[in-house]
């Protein structure tokens, strides 16, 4: 079988911003280019897990940085012993219309540039991170890549963490002008959330997901959370002040890493 990357191209570290490199590579699954921003703490030579830091809507690799302030706020909690050294890959959701959902569409292959192209592609580049094993997050749209590509892929996922989520295709409908579902390539059931974690519940990882008090996304969250509940999935449900915004978002990425973390150390 052949690569599921060629020809990557890895930048030094982007100035101003400690541990932040920028990678583009031709991802098979796309079938076409795709680009990942990435951040590794500096100067840490031990292997490292992978975090996928999954944007929303209208956005694309460089949000989580540029706008979330996430080299700064992992550089500083990693330094600090408040997170555990990870290397964090912020993808592209491989640039449909409005946002592609991390969806598997008829042109191209979203979740697999996602799960497989982009971990093979870091590792192959940078032998010190371990991608056995996946921890992802995100906002959004990229809560929803996050919780339904979590549960879909359950037996490689170490922790899930989303906020402000968006929970359905209905949701995620209202966000994006383009007709999302005449473009999926697997149906409306694959892109059930609830499905994947009914389905294969005996191997979910860690669960967490919140929402701001003040988010149009509240009430979807709300059911989620009940629904979840009622079928017995173990997970963990926050709200806090804030709306769907980068305000409330920085602030709670902190929650992410700390997650991930708290799983990592066992």
């Amino acid at each position: 079988m052949d690569e599921p990357f060629r020809n990557p191209v890895l930048s030094e570290e982007v100035a101003g911003h400690p541990g932040l490199r920028l990678l583009t590579f031709h991802s098979r699954a796309l079938g076409r280019r795709g680009d990942v921003s990435l951040y590794l703490p500096p100067r840490v030579a031990r292997e490292l897990p992978l975090v996928l830091l999954l944007h929303g809507v209208y956005g694309s690799h460089w949000n989580w940085w540029a706008l979330g302030g996430l080299a700064a706020i992992a550089g500083e909690m990693m330094a600090n012993g408040e997170a555990a050294p990870m290397a964090i890959a912020m993808p592209s959701d491989g640039l449909w219309g409005d946002g592609s959902g991390y969806l598997r569409h008829k042109a191209f292959d979203a979740e697999a540039w996602l799960v497989e192209d982009v971990p093979a592609c870091v590792q192959a580049l940078l032998p010190q991170v371990r991608v056995d094993r996946l921890y992802l997050g995100g906002l959004s749209m990229g809560g929803y890549g996050a919780l339904r590509i979590g549960a879909k892929y359950a037996e490689r996922i170490g922790a899930i963490s989303a906020h402000s989520a968006v929970t359905s295709l209905e949701d995620l409908q209202s966000f994006v002008g383009d007709a999302l579902e005449k473009d999926l390539a697997a149906g409306k059931r694959d892109a059930d959330l609830l499905y994947w974690m009914r389905k294969n519940r005996a191997h979910l990882p860690r669960i967490r997901f919140d929402c701001g008090t003040e988010d149009a996304l509240l009430g979807s969250n709300r059911a989620l959370h009940t629904a979840l509940t009622k079928a017995r999935i173990p997970h963990a449900y926050e709200e806090y002040p804030g709306g769907h915004d980068w305000i409330y978002w920085q602030t709670q990425v902190r929650r992410t890493l700390r997650f991930m973390s708290d799983t990592l150390r066992g």
